[in-house]
């Protein structure tokens, strides 16, 4: 199943499940997982992962998660994202991990960058 060899098996006593840098480059350029960049629109605009869709935190509704296929959540530099993925975890979504490099971090290791 691509949930569990993606992300593994969820502690439910992890407060913030992660994904790392070369599991988020991979499985965001195989298309085996959704990124969900929360920051708000503009940051968005400066650059984003490619393929990363945007649901800004200060209006995010877990319902609006895609559903096909694992979440990864990415903000700036990880507390947004986090905040994200209790919310998520909180109305039922188990296969979300956020990011917790946030794009800082991405870009730092060199991650792929659009606008």
């Amino acid at each position: 199943m691509i949930l569990s060899r993606l992300f593994g098996k969820l502690d439910a006593s992890a407060a913030a499940p992660e994904i790392g840098h070369d599991e988020l480059a991979r499985a965001s350029r195989d298309g085996s997982c959704a990124v969900v960049d929360v920051r708000e629109p503009h940051e968005f605009a400066a650059g984003h992962i490619p393929g990363a869709i945007n649901l800004p935190l200060s209006r995010f509704r877990p319902d609006q998660l895609p559903k096909d296929k694992p979440v990864a959540l990415i903000c700036l530099g990880g507390k947004r994202s986090e905040a994200a993925l209790r919310h998520a975890h909180s109305a039922g979504h188990a296969d979300v991990r956020h990011y917790p490099g946030g794009m800082n971090g991405w870009r730092a290791l060199c991650g792929d960058v659009v606008r």
